[in-house]
């Protein structure tokens, strides 16, 4: 079977960047596991993969916009200095985790001052070109149960992404 919509896929995967820094990569002996087409994980990595069968191996770039889009100047915000410890040494790059309306809020520091700190909420690879060295390890119809949870999630976006390929922090 080939990787159509709907199949069941799973794959080993290294996630690296144009600098070959190697950010994410499934554990061994547990491949990533997702339902093709569903929204699960982002439209360049799919488009890639599409045809592949088990057994097949592929490197996949996938650019920015077909990724984690570009970073959105939207997504900036001025919070200021105040609402963090006084005694915080706060630099720019420095990652934070945040209680927003929705849940919590990961933002990394752009720039910061005396008053104000800039808060960068784009997705932390927007903008970035991804290189994915993947092997197909399973193709095949998804179960029941797969099927069901993909009606209990909402899928993947550069604005919520649940799926691998984040780095960590």
């Amino acid at each position: 079977m080939k990787i159509q919509d709907r199949a069941y896929v799973a794959i080993e995967y290294t996630l690296s960047l144009d600098s070959a820094e190697v950010i994410d990569s499934s554990q061994p002996g547990e491949p990533f596991g997702f339902v093709f087409g569903a929204g699960q994980v982002i439209p360049g990595l799919e488009k890639g993969l599409q045809g592949l069968a088990q057994g097949e191996s592929a490197q996949i770039t996938v650019e920015a916009e077909e990724g984690y889009g570009e970073p959105s100047p939207d997504l900036f915000r001025d919070i200021p200095r105040e609402h963090f410890p006084a005694e915080m040494d706060i630099e720019p790059g420095m990652v934070f985790e945040a209680s927003g309306p929705q849940g919590p809020v990961r933002f990394r520091v752009q720039s910061v001052n005396d008053d104000v700190v800039v808060a960068d909420l784009n997705h932390p690879l927007a903008g970035e070109r991804l290189h994915f060295d993947v092997k197909v390890t399973e193709v095949r119809e998804p179960t029941a149960e797969e099927l069901d949870r993909l009606r209990d999630h909402s899928g993947c976006t550069p604005e919520n992404c649940g799926c691998g390929g984040t780095p960590s922090d």
